[in-house]
């Protein structure tokens, strides 16, 4: 069995003149409860290479378990390092995608076509698509088999309105996770800000926020062995 995980390769926080990227623990979490598990789990990015990190998610207060794990881990370490470029997937060879979030996805993975291609076609496979936290604003654009939105219909979570307003973002990202889910017709849930949260519906897992990294792997996992 192997995973797809997709990073983001953007490095630029609006005009804020900040660095933004992936967040750590929401890559950190994943990646060892799919390797734990026994299964493979190959990294791909739009550019290749080092997918930026998020240096807020590198911060002392945002640091887990799992991230000081990371920091010890060189296979994990080189692994990250050498992602590989998106154009060059063969989806056939992974069983299910997931997407760590950060604030780049908003930029380049949610506008993709090649990204936006590939989950059209796990979708279409009946392949589970995953994606926690911001992550979810990849699928804004991706469509069913028969032209309608991904989402619409579904039951989804993502990144609040709310938990962008705390964290001072609301007016530099792009667009929201929540309104644009909405927009596309998903049935948006949510529990209290920070809180763990994790939507299943049939094989789309979407995850709220960082605290929800590690139970939407878990629950990819679960989909994955139904």
């Amino acid at each position: 069995m192997a995973i797809l995980m997709v990073l983001t390769s953007h490095d630029t926080l609006g005009d804020t003149g900040k660095k933004t990227g992936f967040w750590l623990e929401e890559f950190a979490a994943p990646w060892y409860i799919f390797q734990d598990a026994g299964v493979e789990v190959v990294l791909a990015s739009p550019a290749g290479g080092q997918p930026p990190l998020d240096p807020t998610s590198d911060a002392p207060d945002a640091q887990t378990q799992d991230t000081g794990r990371f920091r010890k881990d060189e296979k994990a370490q080189q692994a990250l390092a050498n992602t590989l470029p998106l154009s060059s997937i063969n989806i056939s060879d992974y069983d299910a995608v997931f997407f760590p979030g950060g604030h780049g996805p908003l930029w380049d993975l949610a506008e993709h076509p090649v990204s936006i291609d590939l989950i059209e076609k796990y979708w279409a496979e009946g392949k589970p698509v995953a994606a926690v936290c911001h992550a979810p604003g990849v699928l804004r654009h991706v469509k069913k088999p028969d032209g309608t939105p991904l989402v619409q219909g579904k039951r989804v979570t993502g990144f609040t309105n709310s938990e962008e307003e705390a964290v001072g973002l609301t007016k530099v990202v792009p667009f929201l996770v929540e309104d644009s889910l909405k927009q596309a017709g998903g049935q948006f849930e949510r529990t209290d800000d920070w809180g763990v949260y994790v939507v299943t519906d049939g094989h789309l897992v979407t995850g709220q926020n960082p605290a929800s990294s590690a139970a939407t792997a878990e629950e990819l996992l679960k989909v994955l062995h139904r």
